[in-house]
């Protein structure tokens, strides 16, 4: 493993989304793009009774990981759900689309998604939803050129619009806190009642969804522990293998085959499950 460019051991998951970046690059330095003082903040809550944040939820910094440029975006789960909004989502889509223009001229810059996030603000309707893909659109542009990586590390989760995102990216880690799926487990419980899915049933949910469960169904890439300290190791990891695509990308058929046999609900792959008791015990 690569050594943590930051030696920070704090627990991950309390981190603010600018801690999260200051955790994770070198010397825990970056220089914030259209940040809070901006005042680049959405136009649409406040009229609904909303208070507005500055920077919508979510911050994007310039910074490196082992020496390599990167774009660090952090979605702040404490505004709004971490939910993506119009003027959130565009400021992710375009980091993502100066970080390919970049690469083209000749300075070769990764992406760093740190995703704390229900998916699409429904205040913001199909705004969101327009910004989302064109996240999407600028991440599978991007993945050619350079890496781009997820991580999930924190009890929000990645759902929604946002979990396609991140199955987008050339590598995903996840940590024990963390829970990815399309659906939130309270989305699931509201429209098909309790005796379908208990979203009060923490055990179950961190069995169905969590990053573990994930990582033994092949959904994610890496399973680290919840410090900045493992989370950049793998960040730096991932880095360094460059444009390579992960086993996850490279062939869908066989995922989505994995899925199908192990990912029924209230259940998970034998393996997921051996794994989860074993570190129980």
């Amino acid at each position: 493993m690569t050594e943590a460019p930051f030696g920070c051991t704090a627990t991950f998951q309390e981190l603010s989304a600018r801690e999260r970046i200051s955790a994770l690059l070198d010397g825990g330095y970056f220089r914030e793009l259209v940040g809070p003082f901006d005042r680049v903040s959405s136009p649409w809550l406040e009229p609904q009774g909303l208070v507005p944040q500055s920077d919508d939820g979510v911050v994007v910094g310039r910074g490196k990981v082992s020496g390599r440029e990167i774009v660090a975006i952090a979605i702040e789960p404490a505004f709004e759900g971490g939910s993506v909004g119009e003027v959130g989502g565009a400021k992710i889509a375009t980091a993502l689309e100066l970080a390919q223009e970049s690469c083209r001229a000749g300075t070769p810059i990764a992406a760093l998604l740190l995703l704390e996030t229900g998916g699409v603000r429904l205040q913001e309707a199909n705004l969101g939803l327009a910004s989302i893909a064109r996240i999407q659109a600028a991440i599978v542009s991007l993945r050619e050129l350079a890496p781009v990586i997820a991580v999930v590390a924190g009890p929000t989760g990645c759902f929604g619009g946002m979990s396609l995102a991140a199955a987008l990216c050339t590598w995903i880690i996840g940590t024990p806190h963390g829970r990815l799926g399309m659906n939130g487990p309270e989305v699931i419980e509201q429209e098909a009642g309790p005796t379908e899915l208990d979203a009060s049933d923490r055990e179950l949910i961190w069995k169905l969804i969590g990053c573990e469960t994930r990582y033994f169904q092949g959904v994610i890439d890496a399973f680290v522990e919840d410090n900045a300290s493992s989370i950049a190791c793998a960040i730096a990891d991932a880095v360094a293998r460059g444009v390579l695509e992960s086993g996850r990308l490279e062939n869908p058929e066989l995922r989505l085959d994995t899925l199908r046999r192990n990912h029924m609900l209230g259940k998970v792959s034998e393996a997921g499950n051996a794994a989860i008791e074993e570190r129980s015990a």
